[in-house]
Formats: C-alpha cells, structure tokens, sequence
C-alpha cells in the first residue's frame, strides 16, 4: 500500500424525509444561490420540500444547468449570485448541477473567468460554502471535490477540483420519479467509478480490493431492484449509498488509479453529445480488453472474473474475454447500448479525440502507457 493523505469533511445526512432538516444545517446568516437543473424537482415534489425548509431565508433562484455542466451558463450563475450578494450556494440535483455549483462557489470570491479556474485544474481555497441536496445517484459529486466543466464554445470537457459540500442531504424517496435511463445511468456510472480505482495492480491492499468489490457487487444485485416496476426503498437506499461510495474517496487508499476510460468517454461526451455514463459503458469493455491484452490489467482482471462474476475456469484469455463480456452485457442489462456506431458515434469522433490526445502529449492509466496509439486501439475496439 502507498502512502497516503485522505480528508473529507462532507456531513451526510440520509433517509427518509432528511430535506425538512435543511434549515438547521444552513448559517443563519445565509444569504443562499440556489441551483437547479431542467425543473424536474418541480414535478417529483424536491422543489417543495426545499422551498419549505427555507422559508425565513433570503435567497434567490437559478435554473437551467445542463446534464452536461457549460461554462456559458455557469458564467450567468456566479454574475446572478455577485448581484444577489450571495454567500452560500444549496444544489438541488443531480451530479452535474452539483459540479457546476462547485465552480460557482469558487468564482462568486473571484474576478477571473469560471473556464479558465477549469483550465487551471484546481482551486485550493477561497470559496463560497456549498451545500447539497441529491436527487440522482452517480457521480459521488455529493461527498468529493471534483468536478467535471464542458465549453460549448471549444466543445472540451475538463476536470476541476474545487471544494467538499459541507453538507450533503440524500433521500432515496427522491429516486423514485427518475426515469429508467437516469437509473440506469447512475448505476452504470457508480460501476465504473468503482472499476477505474479497483482495476489497476494487484496486491496493493486486500482491505480497499474488498471495499470496491463490495460495491461492485451490491451494483449488480440491487439493479434489477432498482430498475423494477415498482420502488423498493431498500433497493434505491444501497444504490444511493454505493454510489457515494464509489467516488468519496474511501476506496482509493494507498492504491493507484487509472481514469483512462473516464478520459477517453469525456472527449465523446463533448464531441457527440452521449450522456457521461453513456460514454463510460462504451469505453470500459474496450479499454480492459486492450490494456489486458498489453499486460497492464491481467492479473487484476483474473481476479475480478473470479471474484465479481465467479468465472474460474479454462484459460487465462478465456477468463478475462468472459469477465469483460460479462461487464459488457451487465451494462447492456441496465438498458444501454455499448458500442460506439450502435450510439451514432462515428469515425470523425474517433479521429478527433486521437488527434487531441496527440496534440495534448496526453498519456493516460495506472502507469501511463495509454498513448494517443493505444487510445486508437481502444476506440476502434468499441465499434
């Protein structure tokens, strides 16, 4: 196990009618921004709930971020939030309105532009408190500082890390309104988290090898639950809480950590538009397929086959094509397709996401031999 430094201050507040404690986690003082997405808290009763436990708060409203976060809009929020003179910002949403009111946070103390505090990759200090209230597990946003920002003007998509919410309210009650492809979306997106911590060298620390595959198997348990026709709160609340999980940090002790995939799905999420865990679905199957065959993922893919999908005989080869067949059709069983034509992705964005990595010197994964050549490979896997 490598050394290590782990910090995070998130309050997690859970269970059922957790948004009517709101008002007691907010300073009395606050004078809030509070962010929203398309209006579908309106419908599933979130809005009113909020609404109600901010009442004798001053505060003012901003609506319209994106699934995928812009920039563009992000600007309108932070000048809305200097107008308003606001000095706390609440996120109602998902992960994506939860990223883009982390870099709000940090441009309401600064004059600089939000895209180039993206392009800078981090912002140490110097931040508006930003609380959260969930209502789509996946991205971990909720309990981490990361944060993933598009330009609609460059058609790129960066990492950004800024702060930890302070707070963080999950309801599963609230996952009850989503739609089957935003569940499906979210468990996709949580597996793979789990799978770009987990799925590097082997041997580095049994306790965080157990952790992730707990997840990983809980993920693939609780789906068919989660997907059913009818709500199973039991079901949704594991989800939730996985999906925390899977991106709070508790899993990346002392171990290294690859984010190929995760790279290579923005550049196609920026490109053609594919929802993020969409990307990731796509690009995983490959990417194992790939770096196994290079001896980068073997020993640690034989152990996945066997301790995530029981496969324990025949060859080595036949042991991993059959665990990452099994990744691919798992994903498929959550209702999304996995192939790049499949998804109307065509070769032009294969081209131009090489020709960026080119142009960047971009080299990715556990031990950086994923190169502008490999990525190639990769994409061309995912056809």
């Amino acid at each position: 196990m490598n050394n290590f430094r782990h910090y995070n201050p998130t309050q997690l507040i859970f269970g059922k009618g957790s948004i009517a404690k709101l008002s007691k986690l907010l300073p009395s003082e606050a004078k809030i921004l509070v962010t929203f997405g398309g209006g579908s808290v309106r419908r599933n009763g979130v809005y009113d709930q909020v609404h109600a436990a901010l009442e004798g708060f001053e505060y003012s409203e901003f609506w319209g971020l994106e699934s995928n976060p812009t920039v563009e809009t992000i600007r309108r929020a932070v000048a809305q939030g200097k107008e308003h003179q606001c000095n706390f910002v609440l996120a109602v949403g998902g992960g994506s309105v939860i990223d883009a009111s982390k870099l709000i946070s940090a441009s309401l103390l600064r004059d600089d532009d939000p895209w180039q505090l993206v392009l800078g990759g981090s912002v140490r200090d110097g931040f508006v408190p930003l609380g959260t209230v969930l209502t789509i597990p996946a991205t971990g946003s909720e309990m981490n500082s990361g944060a993933v920002i598009s330009s609609s003007e460059t058609k790129e998509k960066f990492a950004f890390h800024g702060q930890f919410p302070t707070f963080s309210i999950l309801d599963p009650e609230v996952t009850y309104s989503l739609p089957p492809f935003q569940l499906a979306c979210g468990i996709a997106d949580s597996y793979v988290h789990v799978m770009e911590q987990y799925m590097t060298t082997p041997g580095q620390s049994r306790l965080m090898d157990r952790f992730a595959e707990g997840i990983l198997m809980t993920l693939k348990e609780v789906a068919p639950l989660v997907l059913g026709e009818e709500p199973n709160y039991q079901a949704r609340a594991d989800f939730m809480v996985a999906a925390t999980h899977a991106l709070n940090g508790s899993i990346r002790w002392g171990v290294t950590e690859d984010w190929a995939t995760h790279m290579i799905g923005h550049e196609i999420t920026a490109l053609a538009g594919l929802t993020h865990a969409h990307s990731l679905v796509i690009v995983l199957p490959s990417t194992l397929r790939i770096m196994s065959a290079r001896g980068d993922k073997r020993a640690k893919m034989l152990q996945y086959a066997q301790n995530i999908w029981g496969i324990s005989s025949g060859t080595e080869e036949d042991r991993i094509e059959a665990a990452i067949k099994a990744t691919e059709e798992f994903f498929r069983s959550l209702g999304l397709s996995t192939r790049l034509r499949e998804s109307g992705v065509a070769q032009e964005v294969e081209d131009e996401i090489v020709r960026r990595f080119t142009e960047r010197g971009v080299t990715l994964g556990e031990n950086g031999t994923v190169t502008p050549d490999v990525v190639r490979a990769i994409l061309a896997d995912c056809r």
